[in-house]
């Protein structure tokens, strides 16, 4: 079966690029990425995109008129490419609901929560303020919604008495690199399914996470 053609959209470091970019590297991995572009032309994504021989382009979004015109130039560099699923990889950018329609159950993001909990912005200090015991990540299919639509991976991480906000950040980045190239390979296997707002996943389960252990 032919790899799909994966484009990454990025801002920042690329930390979950360069987890893609690792499990696109096994030869059995069932996704290639073809094509990475960043809004900011100084993304150090960019430079892993070029040492792992990835094409990349930026497009500044402040030289579009408006937000529609920027996401129209981002997506014809995707279908030249011959793009088949998107991944956002800390995208900073909010999406238009033409360009999120486009690619409707073909885009997915990871956020640094576990959603539908602490959307937005500043996940990890949010999660500690609140108290809770259990935090970390989510992939899900991209809606014009911020940061929601159907679940495809969830990962959780412990939140300890003394954690600070950095220490659960690399906590959850940890997961965030195992569970974004899991996403991406039940997608690109076809083995997701999207019922309303859910998307039902053709994978083993798991036993129940408890926070202590009793």
């Amino acid at each position: 079966m032919a790899k799909k053609r994966v484009g990454v959209l990025v801002s920042g470091r690329g930390s979950n690029l360069q987890a893609l970019l690792d499990a696109c590297a096994d030869p059995a991995f069932p996704a290639e990425i073809v094509l990475v572009v960043s809004n900011v032309a100084n993304a150090y994504a960019l430079e892993r995109a070029a040492t792992a021989g990835v094409p990349s382009v930026t497009l500044s979004h402040k030289s579009f008129a408006s937000r529609e015109d920027f996401d129209a130039a981002m997506d014809a560099h995707l279908r030249q490419a011959g793009v088949e699923i998107v991944c956002l990889a800390g995208f900073m950018r909010l999406l238009s609901a033409g360009f999120v329609q486009s690619w409707d159950q073909r885009m997915i993001n990871i956020h640094p929560s576990l959603l539908p909990s602490f959307k937005g912005l500043h996940t990890h200090a949010r999660a500690l303020e609140a108290g809770v015991k259990l935090h970390g990540c989510t992939v899900h299919l991209v809606t014009p919604d911020l940061d929601d639509g159907p679940i495809i991976v969830q990962a959780a991480v412990p939140v300890l008495a003394d954690d600070t906000e950095d220490a659960l950040a690399a906590r959850v980045l940890e997961q965030e690199h195992k569970a974004y190239p899991l996403a991406l390979r039940l997608i690109a296997e076809g083995r997701v399914a999207v019922d309303g707002n859910r998307a039902k996943v053709e994978a083993p389960g798991f036993g129940a996470l408890v926070n202590p252990t009793p």
